[in-house]
């Protein structure tokens, strides 16, 4: 599978000159909506990604499974280098579509201790007659 397409790749570029044009004018950084989400098809593993520099290193929320989900960055090379079992390697989420700030899924993550977990209270939040993020998970 190809991870970024270029419609992707040109929405994270985006993404990034913004918040350099930003940070060049000091401004504060935007916080866009993710863009593409990515995941280990066999266990644990969860990336949202917002912006991608000319290198290829991406930015955003990225979930390991250890309980600790964090902003940061990753490389794109990295993630299609990893081989699964079976054949199988990281996964693009085709359906997923960002609907909230990368600022709110970390929020909603860190509290939940998982980046799956905080997407699905995050789901149940917005659902009509919701009201708001439950702080007690």
């Amino acid at each position: 599978m190809i991870l970024v397409t270029p419609e992707l790749r040109d929405q994270l570029r985006a993404n990034h000159r913004a918040r350099c044009a930003a940070l060049r004018r000091g401004e504060p950084a935007p916080d866009p909506m993710p863009v593409v989400r990515f995941f280990n098809p066999l266990g644990p593993g969860t990336w949202l990604a917002t912006e991608m520099d000319e290198d290829g290193i991406l930015f955003g929320l990225a979930d390991l499974g250890f309980g600790c989900p964090e902003l940061g960055s990753f490389a794109l090379e990295e993630l299609e280098s990893i081989q699964l079992p079976f054949g199988l390697g990281i996964e693009r989420d085709i359906r997923f579509e960002g609907e909230f700030p990368l600022s709110v899924y970390a929020e909603a993550a860190s509290r939940a201790g998982s980046l799956v977990e905080g997407e699905r209270i995050l789901r149940r939040g917005s659902a009509p007659g919701a009201s708001t993020l439950s702080p007690d998970r």
